[in-house]
């Protein structure tokens, strides 16, 4: 069984890229994450060099599979400073790779990805170091079904964000970020959403009033993100008429499959998806790892 890592994308791409398509619900964050560094730059999550890893179940290097290939049983991404992000993968090959991450020095600060992934290489991890294991999220992934609009809509419609709209954007990304407990988008990665019109705003009497922003199509599949509504705006139902209006326009361009994560401490957020036809997939925990030994 072994492990490859590289910080080279097209040297992931090339090697576990076909492996990440085949199921792109699943690996949705994984692909998204890729999509980004890829468009943006290798800084689209921060200053520090990504790095990018495959697993190989029976061990081969690769150059016996198809164009060149072996199969790909597994995959991870890892954009300091944040946990690394798994794809699922057998218990042997979450501990193989807490082993080859531990043997190339990285002090990683934790995993995220499907519960039973995290929880195989977070056990790895502490078998290995020592050291506390937190629990810092815990969220659900949904599929949208039969989409299902608020009736009645609150007042207002929606409106494709534009150039004018970018800095209440970055305010509100950052906010977003700032209560999921992630890391505020860089200017850049607002400016491509913006240019490719995947946010929308919901607009009540000339004032916008809630935001829901995509990702772009990959391979069938994009998920919503960010939803947002400032605090002192919410309970009147605007969050739930934009991620439909959007939910909406994306289906009517292509037809992709919808996908979105909820924070399972929020009964609302999961209330409200549910109501619109989203329907749960698979939970997903991160795992923030304490001092190692």
């Amino acid at each position: 069984m072994t492990w490859t890592t590289t910080r080279d994308l097209a040297v992931y791409d090339r090697a576990a890229g076909a492996f990440l398509r085949a199921r792109p619900t699943v690996h949705t964050v994984l692909l998204s994450v890729t999509a980004a560094l890829r468009s943006i730059g290798t800084n689209a999550y921060g200053d520090d060099a990504p790095l990018f890893g495959w697993w190989r179940p029976d061990g081969r290097d690769g150059s016996d599979g198809p164009d060149g290939r072996a199969d790909v049983g597994a995959a991870f991404v890892w954009t300091p400073p944040r946990p690394v992000l798994l794809s699922p993968m057998p218990d042997e090959a979450a501990a193989a790779l807490m082993a080859a991450l531990t043997a190339e020095g990285l002090g990683i600060p934790g995993v995220n990805g499907r519960r039973a992934a995290v929880e195989a290489a977070a056990g790895a991890w502490q078998r290995r170091h020592g050291g506390p294991v937190t629990v810092t999220g815990r969220h659900r992934l949904y599929r949208l079904g039969e989409l299902t609009p608020p009736a009645p809509a609150p007042p207002g419609r929606a409106r494709t964000a534009t150039t004018a709209d970018r800095g209440l954007l970055l305010d509100w990304f950052t906010a977003f970020a700032a209560e999921t407990g992630g890391s505020a988008s860089r200017t850049r990665a607002v400016d491509e959403r913006i240019a490719g019109g995947r946010c929308l705003l919901w607009e009540t009497a000339g004032r916008p009033v809630s935001l829901a922003g995509r990702t772009p199509t990959l391979s069938g599949m994009t998920r919503i993100t960010p939803v947002y509504t400032p605090p002192e705006l919410r309970g009147r139902g605007y969050a739930g008429a934009v991620t439909a209006a959007l939910s909406r326009a994306a289906r009517d361009a292509g037809g992709p499959e919808l996908v979105l994560f909820t924070d399972l401490g929020n009964p609302t957020s999961n209330a409200l998806y549910g109501r619109l036809g989203y329907r749960p997939v698979e939970d997903h925990v991160v795992m923030e790892f304490g001092r190692q030994r």
